[in-house]
C-alpha cells in the first residue's frame, strides 16, 4: 500500500513535486497545504487549508511530508514544524535523473528531472537539486542549499547551507560557496564566495550581501 504524503506549498515549485511523486509512484500525495493558495486545487490535487490542518491529517494516517518553499529559511522551519508533528521527509529522486551509486540524498530533499548526481556527491538535508543541474564527483551540498536548474558544480565543489547556486551558474573544480551566498543566474565562479556574499557576471564579482535568515 502507498504511504500518504502531503506537500506543504501550493506555488510552482508544489506543482514540480506533484509531477515528480506521479512520476516516482509508491507513494501517494493527498493534496496540497497552503496559507495563502491561489487556487482551489493544483494539478487535480485539492489544497486542503492551512498548517492548522496538518494535525488532523497526520491523525488520519498521513505520514510523510515534503516542503515545496523555495526560500531555504523558510523551508528549514517548516520543516522543524511538521517534525513536531511527526511527519517524515522522503528524499525525492525523479527517475530521469541520474544517480551514481554512491552518491546520497538527505531526508526532505528533492532532485529533479535530468539532474546529474555524480559519484560521492552529498546532498544534505531539505536541498533542491533542479532540473538538468549537474554536480558531478565529491561535490557536498549542505542542509537548505538550492542548486537551480542547469548549473554546473565540477568535482569537489562544496556549496554552504542555505545558498543558491543561480540557473545556468558554473564554478571551477573545488571552490567553496558560503553558507547563505547567492550565485547569480550564469554566473561563472573561478574563486571562493564568503557565507552571505551575493555574487554574478563572468567571471563572477561582489555585488553585494544576501539578507540574514529572517531579515525582512
Amino acid at each position: 500500500m502507498a504511504e500518504k504524503l502531503v506537500i506543504l506549498g501550493a506555488g510552482g515549485h508544489g506543482r514540480a513535486l506533484i509531477e515528480l511523486l506521479r512520476e516516482l509512484g509508491g507513494i501517494e500525495p493527498v493534496g496540497l497545504v497552503d496559507a495563502t493558495p491561489a487556487l482551489p486545487e493544483m494539478l487535480g490535487l485539492p489544497v486542503l487549508g492551512d498548517e492548522s490542518v496538518l494535525p488532523g491529517l497526520r491523525r488520519a494516517g498521513v505520514g510523510l511530508a515534503c516542503i515545496a518553499i523555495g526560500d531555504a529559511a523558510a523551508r528549514l522551519a517548516a520543516a522543524e514544524r511538521l517534525a513536531a508533528l511527526g511527519f517524515g521527509f522522503p528524499p525525492l529522486v525523479h527517475p530521469a535523473a541520474i544517480r551514481a551509486r554512491s552518491a546520497t540524498v538527505g531526508e526532505g530533499s528533492v532532485v529533479l528531472p535530468r539532474a546529474v548526481l555524480g559519484a560521492a556527491a552529498r546532498v544534505g538535508r531539505f536541498c533542491i537539486v533542479n532540473t538538468g543541474a549537474i554536480l558531478e564527483h565529491d561535490v557536498v551540498v549542505e542542509e537548505g542549499a538550492h542548486c537551480a536548474p542547469g548549473c554546473v558544480l565540477p568535482g569537489g565543489v562544496r556549496v554552504g547551507a542555505r545558498a543558491l547556486v543561480g540557473a545556468g551558474a558554473a564554478c571551477r573544480p573545488y571552490v567553496t560557496i558560503g553558507a547563505g551566498a547567492v550565485v547569480g543566474t550564469g554566473a561563472a565562479v573561478t574563486e571562493d564566495v564568503p557565507p552571505g556574499a551575493v555574487v554574478g557576471g563572468v567571471p563572477a564579482r561582489p555585488l553585494g550581501q544576501a539578507p540574514a535568515p529572517g531579515a525582512v
